[in-house]
This record gives C-alpha cells, structure tokens and sequence, in this order.
C-alpha cells in the first residue's frame, strides 16, 4: 500500500530514507525511566501490535528502523512483518555479535557499533576496539556506523579519520560518570538515575553539524520527558531538524498504546520539514 503521507528523504548508501526513522525503545521495554514502566509497555506490545506499528509506519512515509538484534524477541518480530508483506530499511545494533553473522541473518542497510559500550571504551581509553569493529563490519559490505551519547566521542573519531559512514548520536549525554556530573552540578546533589541536562543537545547538534557523514539524532525528547503538550514537542522536533545538516534523520520510539504516535509524528515531521 503506498504510504499516505510524505517526509522527505535523504540518500544513505543506495538507499534513500525518510528523515524522521522509528526507534525500537518503546516496543521492547526501554522506558529509561524505570522497571514498572519498562515492564508495562513490554507487555502491551505484542508481536502483533509492535508488527501493527511498523506497518503504520511503513504506510506513514517512515521507511527506516532503527533494530537492536540482540533483544529477545526483536528478530522474530521482524521476521512475522517480513512475512506479513512489510519493508523498512534496518538500521541495526548487535551487541556482542559479530558482525558477518548478523548481515547475514537480517541483511541491514546499516551496521551500529553500540552506543553504550561505545561510550564506555572511551571512558576506559579502548575506543581503539570499537574502531576493530567497524573494520570488521565493512568487510560485510554493509554500511557502518557508530553509535554514542558524548559529543567528544565523534570529535574523537573525526581526527582520526575512521573509515565509517554515519554516527547515531543521542541529543543527551546520559552516560556520564557520577564523577563528571558532580563537577558539572557542583553542590546540587547528583539525581539517582539517568540525568538530562537542557544543555545537552545544543553540544551534540554542534559536532553534528560539523561532521560530513550522515548523522541520526536520537532521544530528542530526553527519553519521553518532554511531551508535556504538542506545542512542546513541536518545538523539539522542530530544533532538532533545524539544527542538523539536511542529509541527516531524527530517531524517535513510538508507543500506540495511548493514541497514534506514528501518525502523530509523521504528521508533525512532514509539516515541520516542508516549511523549513
């Protein structure tokens, strides 16, 4: 069925996807909140309703998933919307797996080196293993990228010139030690739990923007913090698509549990997108 609506799209490789990619947070039960919200939306997105929402995304002008390979249940999710007709372009993640495995078993567009552990092997200075990895994924022959919430770490990259094709690069850096956040906080005691600083996402659309491969920007919302009205959201969506480059996607999980986010979104990315 031709899709209904229509957000632009950007070439990535052979491919073109559409600017506005679906995430797979929602569906499997990464709230980044907490283990009761975790819990409930895990639950209430069976195979048949995660299957249901990548088909309205399909039929909402969003061509592109972003698919961690490792979940339990994500692959035979992925294989019944296969069966069932669907097309997404994978934009995957596989930790722990290596990579010829998985581009033989899924066949991505793209291969992410993930964006936790990514972080972690800068902190703990072996960002040299990640670099092995993205060898080891371009000799697939798929295209490669590396995924993380620190600005620094795609700066890092950028002067040593490593033979990748895009960065996944969270709009918040969650990932900072409990060190770094009292520096930065100074005497307000450190939250428990993830923090998101406003800051935050102006220091990564920066490097974004100075960087030539395509970047996908994700967490915009801060993990669901801000969704306090449309207008809100709105003006989030609309800072972020301002503040990337033109050849670069916003990565956004959506829930159909309260109301349609799909089209929601679809429908706020297209607009946002043809005026700017």
């Amino acid at each position: 069925m031709p899709a209904t609506l229509t957000i632009p799209k950007v070439p990535f490789g052979k491919a073109e996807i559409s600017r506005l990619v679906v995430g797979q947070n929602h569906f499997y039960g990464f709230s980044h909140f907490n283990r009761e919200l975790d819990t409930l939306i895990r639950e209430w997105h069976t195979p048949e309703r995660v299957c249901a929402a990548l088909h309205s995304c399909e039929q909402d002008g969003i061509n592109a998933y972003q698919y961690v390979h490792n979940v339990q249940r994500n692959y035979p999710d992925w294989q019944r919307f296969q069966a069932e007709g669907g097309k997404l372009h994978l934009l995957a993640l596989a930790p722990g797996t290596e990579p010829a495995d998985v581009v033989k078993t899924i066949q991505p567009l793209a291969l992410v080196h993930h964006g936790e552990i990514t972080d972690r092997a800068f902190q703990n200075g072996t960002l040299q293993d990640v670099r092995e990895y993205t060898k080891k994924v371009r000799q697939t022959g798929v295209l490669v990228g590396v995924s993380t919430h620190k600005p620094e770490v795609i700066r890092t990259i950028e002067e040593e010139g490593w033979d990748i094709d895009c960065y996944f690069a969270c709009a918040y850096n969650r990932t900072r030690t409990q060190e770094e956040l009292r520096k930065l906080l100074s005497e307000i005691p450190v939250p428990a739990g993830e923090v998101y600083l406003p800051g935050d996402p102006a220091r990564m659309f920066k490097v974004v923007r100075q960087t030539k491969k395509t970047c996908f920007v994700f967490k915009i919302l801060a993990a669901g913090r801000i969704t306090n009205s449309p207008a809100s959201v709105d003006q989030v969506f609309r800072t972020a698509f301002e503040s990337i480059k033109p050849n670069d996607c916003v990565m956004v999980g959506m829930s159909q549990r309260i109301k349609d986010e799909v089209r929601e979104n679809a429908e706020r990315a297209q607009r946002i997108l043809r005026r700017s």
